[in-house]
């Protein structure tokens, strides 16, 4: 029974934010994910979106909507997406015949480098299976998909949330680098 209890919750909602940090969020997500889908629409012409991926936006969610979210910072942000998408590659690369298989080694696998590394990232486990979903384009890539759309994408919106972020004076970003 105390099995099923634990489902029950029992912490409150957080509170409501303000219209302020709100407004702050959206800026620093259109912001953000602004240049990295430019490059991808005008620099790749939107093919296959090498240069903007999925787990960006979820990302988005975090250095701009939760900033004080242990998540959220640089470490875990960079450093998540980093290791993910090398251990994605990696097991795309292992065991693409069985993409089923590959999938979930690459999440399961992202996770425990992420926790070991202290870099948890929750849009790190998209990251790194879209290395073993993503089209034949995005497999081409091999290694190179750490560096782009990965590693650079990570750059540019780092960069957005740490002038954005700290434009606010109800902020301050990040909380910790290392």
């Amino acid at each position: 029974m105390s099995f099923f209890n634990k489902m029950k919750g029992g912490a409150q909602s957080p509170p409501a934010v303000s219209f302020s940090e709100i407004a702050w969020s959206w800026i620093g997500a259109f912001l953000g994910i602004t240049p990295v889908a430019f490059l991808n629409y005008n620099l790749f012409n939107g093919d296959d979106s090498v240069f903007i991926i999925g787990s960006f936006g979820a990302s988005a969610v975090l250095i701009y909507g939760a900033v004080k979210s242990p998540l959220a910072q640089p470490r875990n942000f960079v450093g998540g997406h980093i290791v993910s998408a090398i251990i994605g590659v990696i097991a795309y690369k292992l065991f693409y015949p069985f993409p089923w298989f590959a999938s979930a080694v690459a999440v399961a696998t992202a996770i425990a480098v992420m926790h070991a590394s202290k870099t948890l990232h929750p849009p790190g486990g998209a990251t790194a299976l879209i290395a073993v979903i993503g089209s034949e384009k995005i497999h081409n890539l091999g290694f190179l998909y750490v560096a782009v759309p990965v590693g650079t994408g990570v750059i540019i919106m780092l960069v957005v949330a740490l002038i954005v972020n700290n434009l606010a004076t109800s902020r301050k970003y990040p909380e910790f680098w290392l």
